[in-house]
């Protein structure tokens, strides 16, 4: 089916769950390669985007690296659940708010350093209740 960089960069994204997303920098650059190798060929009649197709070499050579190609699916795959398994937002939206917090609460006038080791008393008592945490 052919396909355009674009569609390829989403795909793969899509693949990795967000996870990773491989830059313009990257796959127009494989893309070009892979035309001058004769591997793919861009579709006729497209004109804003360059969709490619496989060329008769190139779906040989996708048969041949069938094993590779579905190794390096199964590593996307794995971030995607990884990510859906682990999904720290919560932990990053506490984390913004303490950072929040600690700088709303230092930067008042009245601030010194009493209050400075009470902050910082704060929060290696949270470290410590976390480091705690049975799994």
């Amino acid at each position: 089916m052919p396909r355009h960089g674009y569609d390829l960069i989403r795909e793969i994204e899509g693949l990795s769950g967000g996870d990773y997303a491989p830059s313009p920098g990257v796959v127009y650059p494989a893309l070009a390669y892979m035309e001058e190798a004769g591997l793919i060929a861009p579709v006729a009649g497209e004109t804003t985007r360059r969709a490619f197709e496989a060329t008769e070499d190139g779906r040989a050579r996708a048969l041949a690296d069938a094993e590779r190609a579905g190794e390096l699916k199964a590593r996307l795959s794995a971030l995607a659940a990884r990510r859906d398994k682990v999904d720290a937002a919560p932990v990053r939206r506490a984390m913004h708010a303490l950072k929040t917090a600690v700088f709303d609460r230092l930067s008042q006038d009245e601030t010194g350093r009493d209050l400075i080791l009470k902050v910082a008393d704060a929060i290696d008592e949270a470290t410590r209740k976390i480091e705690r945490i049975d799994h």
